[in-house]
């Protein structure tokens, strides 16, 4: 399911969960899902932020993946034009829940992400403009921030429960991270060379 040619894309990756004993999704940078069925979405983040989004009352809920690409055209201004993307990955998981029956005035949202682990990207920040923007999309929308953690300098693993609102972080100290590191530089890569086309319309 892509839209416009952008990279906010359904998470084709499906696998039970042997851990939790539960049906999974693995949602990769430029992914989001959403359900309304008892699973955990996962995800590992580390300049890159996600946001989880659920309807309280129902247990619908998604959980998104993104990164503002590292322009560096406006440092004035440390959202700029590059805020259209964050836009999209927050107004597509949105809309994508309230579709499923979700209804706003029930949303909660937790976020996550946005450590500083991209090398070559620290001088734009690129991590804390990710914080930054996910924050203030959620104030704006006036969608309440149940928990948060952000910023930091290791990367994370998060897996949501929105049937209920669980969340288990695990921070990666231990890690080797060229995998994560990569994954992302390549992700903010293609953001330079696609084109955000439209707008994607809020409705409910």
């Amino acid at each position: 399911m892509t839209e416009h040619g952008f990279e906010e894309v359904l998470s084709p990756h499906l696998y039970f969960d042997r851990e939790h004993n539960i049906e999974a999704a693995k949602i990769l940078p430029g992914e989001y899902y959403a359900t309304g069925r008892d699973m955990v979405l996962v995800t590992v983040l580390g300049s890159c932020v996600c946001a989880c989004i659920r309807d309280r009352i129902s247990g619908i809920g998604g959980m998104n993946h993104f990164m503002l690409p590292d322009s560096g055209q406006d440092r004035s201004n440390p959202l700029g034009e590059s805020a259209r993307y964050g836009t999209y990955a927050m107004e597509i998981l949105i809309n994508q829940l309230l579709k499923m029956g979700a209804k706003r005035s029930n949303f909660e949202a937790k976020v996550f992400g946005g450590a500083s682990v991209l090398r070559g990207f620290t001088v734009n920040n690129v991590g804390e403009r990710n914080a930054e923007f996910v924050q203030q999309f959620l104030k704006t929308e006036k969608i309440t921030i149940a928990a948060q953690d952000l910023l930091n300098i290791f990367p994370r693993k998060v897996y949501y429960f929105p049937a209920t609102g669980l969340v288990r972080v695990k921070n990666l100290k231990q890690v080797h991270n060229d995998t994560i590191i990569s994954r992302e530089a390549e992700y903010n890569t293609r953001l330079h060379y696609s084109k955000l086309e439209g707008d994607v319309e809020l409705f409910g």
